[in-house]
């Protein structure tokens, strides 16, 4: 798989305003990674939440560094190959977002 283009500052900006336009909280980039903090109500919500996004993972074959302690979901997106932010960090958050909110409503 080719490695694909690292996203300048102005593109990540982009980008996080799009992002940003329907998420409950904010991703933000920090440490040169796109992060993003979830509280659900519950370790299974947590959890319901990490299994659905694994599956969107395993189809980009991009996947996460994400630390889960009980109701809370850690995020940070990076695409090691190319050794910074790409689109497939905003794709895959893309797709993180709508799974989130099914079950944080």
């Amino acid at each position: 798989m080719p490695k694909p283009p690292l996203l300048n500052h102005t593109e990540i900006d982009q980008s996080l305003a799009l992002l940003n336009t329907d998420a409950l909280a904010p991703w933000v980039v920090a440490d040169g990674r796109l992060s993003r903090r979830y509280e659900f109500k519950s370790f299974i919500d947590a959890f319901g939440f990490m299994t659905q996004a694994a599956i969107a993972c395993e189809v980009m074959c991009h996947h996460p560094r994400w630390v889960n302690v009980w109701n809370v979901v850690e995020i940070d997106l990076l695409t090691h190959r190319a050794g910074g932010i790409t689109h497939l960090d905003f794709d895959l958050a893309g797709q993180m977002e709508p799974l989130a909110k099914k079950l944080l409503a």
